[in-house]
């Protein structure tokens, strides 16, 4: 992987800059979709093409469970197994072990687990982390960190952070001579004395790119974009800066503002299958029934395959017939809405009035649930 800083903003963190792996070429900051299993629920790789979309995010602890590493590696990689020719990025479990094991335990070697599926027993550690994703295959790989709960004490977070370390540079010293970019993920909770701990322990070790973990978990957003905006003082300006699981457009904009590079969120995704539509105007719940007649599109001015080809009316009637192209359409829908809202932060950011588009689309937000 090759970061590029193209250009900065004259006030503030923002930047603009461009990410080559070795399956494509893209600009930051972007947006991944979560294709968990090693696929965007209810679309295809090529309608994903179609929508702009050039790296994904799949889940290394998914995949170890169902169908397995090994049989992903057997059949040529990640990649081949699921046809996408873009970037692909793999997180490296830590968080799912912590929010989907049904027992788990922590110890200094790494992480003992009751896989969600069939209650199996497991263990992850550092070396297992580098395993799994190199047979996968990934772009971009992530170092296996402990994410604390949320409300943990400073004690807690010290010893997480302490780990996370340790782990840190056990997955480093296992990274190898493949050509995939290893991130570090800088933990610490809210508390900014460890999350600058994490930071320029990671720095130590010269990852090719860092994220930031633990966030998006019960915070409230003044405490998020004051740590993203101070953490980022800490990271190096020529290595890509990754938000986890965040979020909004609304979050997206203000972390960006911070100098963030890269999202992704399974909230457009997982939302669309309930029914909850991304627009300028904020939020749209399809299902009410204001739009039982409504011949609009979802969007007014979308250039999405939905809002080309259907009515709100239409897509109403088929979340209520419980139609399984309403997912889908749905899907579309939020998933160009994200990748061309990135688009259009790109472009703002190049034209040197970021601050100018963040007040328009601040002003357009109503209430249309």
């Amino acid at each position: 992987m090759e970061f590029r800083l193209l250009k900065k903003t004259a006030s503030g963190k923002a930047r603009l800059g461009e990410i080559r792996t070795n399956h494509n070429r893209f600009e930051t900051p972007v947006f991944m979709p979560v294709g968990t299993l090693g696929a965007i629920k209810g679309i295809s790789p090529e309608e994903l093409r179609d929508i702009g979309v050039d790296i994904i995010l799949s889940n290394t602890y998914h995949l170890y469970l169902r169908p397995g590493h090994e049989l992903i590696k057997r059949h040529g990689g990640l990649h081949r197994f699921m046809n996408w020719s873009g970037s692909i990025l793999t997180d490296s479990g830590g968080f799912q072990t912590l929010s989907l094991a049904k027992l788990r335990t922590i110890s200094d070697d790494g992480v003992t687990f009751q896989s969600h599926i069939d209650g199996s027993k497991h263990f992850l550690d550092p070396e297992k982390a580098m395993e799994i994703q190199k047979a996968l295959g990934a772009d971009i790989i992530m170092a296996l960190d402990e994410c604390a709960p949320f409300g943990a004490s400073h004690e807690y977070v010290l010893n997480s952070v302490r780990l996370t370390e340790r782990w840190a540079k056990r997955c480093m010293d296992n990274k190898g001579e493949g050509e995939q970019a290893l991130f570090g993920i800088v933990q610490g909770g809210v508390y900014l004395d460890l999350r600058e701990m994490s930071a320029k322990g990671l720095v130590d070790m010269d990852f090719d790119g860092y994220a930031l973990g633990g966030l998006s978990v019960g915070e409230d957003k003044e405490t998020r974009e004051n740590l993203i905006f101070n953490v980022k003082n800490y990271l190096p300006d020529e290595k890509p800066l990754y938000l986890m699981g965040v979020g909004t457009p609304e979050d997206i904009i203000e972390a960006v503002k911070r100098g963030v590079d890269m999202f992704d969120c399974v909230m457009p995704t997982r939302n669309a299958r309930n029914g909850m539509l991304f627009t300028d105007e904020g939020k749209l719940i399809i299902k009410n029934s204001r739009y039982a007649d409504d011949e609009s599109p979802i969007q007014e001015g979308c250039h999405c395959y939905t809002c080309t080809n259907y009515s709100r009316a239409y897509i109403r009637h088929l979340f209520l017939s419980r139609e399984m192209l309403a997912s889908r359409l749905t899907t579309i829908h939020n998933l160009y809405y994200y990748t061309n809202l990135m688009y259009k932060i790109r472009n703002a950011i190049k034209q040197d009035r970021l601050t100018e588009f963040s007040n328009e689309f601040y002003s357009k937000r109503v209430s249309n649930a």
